[in-house]
């Protein structure tokens, strides 16, 4: 939440891209903390399988390069930063695939 309304108040003087570049960072970092929170409380219930700490891995380091890049790209007004945005979204979609699988092997 301090992420976002940082983004609406400080940067409100930016391009409108680069506020909607802000807030897609935000939007994705807060729904991946929670499937990191989902995740680690599976990891909790259950023996873990090594299918669900690799999507928590999967989880964690695509958010942070997800995120964090278009959040360099912003404040630095890097443009170049976006090439690694995709890194990151790959590895978010690797999380979900690997926790759907998870879960499914499980039942």
């Amino acid at each position: 939440m301090t992420l976002g309304a940082f983004g609406a108040h400080a940067l409100k003087a930016r391009a409108p891209e680069l506020l909607s570049h802000w807030g897609t960072a935000t939007q994705y970092l807060a729904l991946h903390a929670l499937a990191l929170l989902v995740t680690g409380l599976l990891l909790n219930s259950h023996p873990p399988p090594r299918l669900l700490k690799s999507a928590g891995t999967a989880f964690l380091l695509g958010a942070a390069i997800f995120s964090g890049s278009l959040y360099l790209r912003v404040l630095l007004d890097m443009p170049s930063w976006g090439l690694v945005t995709p890194i990151g979204g790959l590895l978010l979609i690797l999380g979900w695939l690997l926790l759907t699988y998870a879960l499914w092997r499980q039942t």
